[in-house]
């Protein structure tokens, strides 16, 4: 399977580094539609997951370690040149096990790991929408397609659903059990009005790597999809 499976537009020949970014749960590539094709001379690659929006057709992913597999594989030709991931909440626990999966393989690993609003690999557990009710998923569903700009219309809603619980039953079966130490720089982003996750709720990042840095920014949880000046500037400054 080439890049073009996994990434919403061929990559460029000629930016000098890349930036591959991973949607939350429930979601494709299209939370990134907001963001530019390049910020300075690094390109912006939205990963598009199987099982949605233009791979609805594709069997799910199934588990996160499934998913890291075809990551590492599918993306494999477009790693030629420096190259960072950003996940937004769940969207960074299939980043994290790629980028291992990368290190483990003796492949080029990402110069940096940007986390938005997500617990630490060994935390997943606590996420709050795997004791949501169907009811309580379907209006959170319908909250953020608003927010995005979105009318909730019915066949979307439903279309939607059966991503998030099939994507929430990999986010259950996800587990590290203990922090596991990788050569790469992590960059932690807690967003300032962030209901959903605390600032004290990522320090369990800091056992991830020997570089470990927390920023806020200003927004709420899925504010990223805005993709403000600020945020863009943080998530490139490896470049």
């Amino acid at each position: 399977m080439t890049a073009g499976s996994w990434l919403v537009r061929p990559p460029a020949g000629g930016s000098r580094a890349r930036l591959f970014c991973f949607p939350y749960s429930g979601a494709g590539a299209s939370a990134f539609r907001a963001w530019p094709h390049t910020v300075g001379d690094v390109e912006i690659c939205p990963v598009q997951f199987p099982g949605r929006e233009n791979r609805l057709a594709e069997p799910h992913y199934g588990t996160y370690r499934r998913l890291a597999a075809g990551l590492v594989d599918g993306l494999a030709s477009a790693l030629d040149r420096p190259y960072a991931f950003f996940g937004h909440c769940a969207g960074v626990l299939p980043a994290f096990e790629a980028a291992v999966l990368l290190r483990d393989r003796g492949l080029p690993q990402p110069m940096c790991l940007y986390v938005s609003g997500q617990v630490a690999p060994h935390d997943a557990a606590r996420d709050r929408m795997l004791t949501m009710t169907e009811p309580e998923l379907r209006a959170e569903l319908e909250s953020v397609m608003r927010r995005r700009g979105l009318e909730p219309w019915p066949d979307m809603v439903r279309m939607g659903m059966s991503v998030l619980l099939r994507d929430l039953d990999a986010a259950r079966e996800y587990r590290r059990k203990e922090p596991i130490a990788v050569g790469f720089p992590i960059v932690v982003l807690h967003w300032r009005d962030d209901d959903e996750v605390s600032l004290d709720d990522l320090r369990g990042w800091r056992d991830y790597a020997e570089s470990v840095e927390f920023q806020v920014v200003d927004g709420g949880h899925h504010d990223f999809t805005d993709a403000s000046a600020g945020l863009l500037r943080a998530v490139t400054s490896w470049g």
